[in-house]
């Protein structure tokens, strides 16, 4: 199963006023964890994934979702 997560991690933050830095810091991650993140290299682990719904005051399914393919 090949499932690819999509996430609008980047978008949210910019939406936010974040920088990478500051929403690192706000999920308890590197800001090269954030870069990675955003660049689809690295995929969260669910406790990182309700942290960043948290610092977004948004639910998880706004963020990740699983690519139509």
């Amino acid at each position: 199963m090949g499932d690819e997560i999509i996430n609008q991690v980047k978008e949210f933050r910019l939406l936010k006023g974040f920088t990478q830095e500051e929403l690192a810091t706000a999920v308890g991650v590197s800001r090269q964890s954030i870069n990675a993140i955003e660049r689809g290299r690295y995929t969260p682990s669910l406790p990182l994934a309700l942290k960043f719904a948290r610092a977004f005051n948004c639910s998880i399914e706004e963020l990740f979702k699983l690519s139509e393919e």
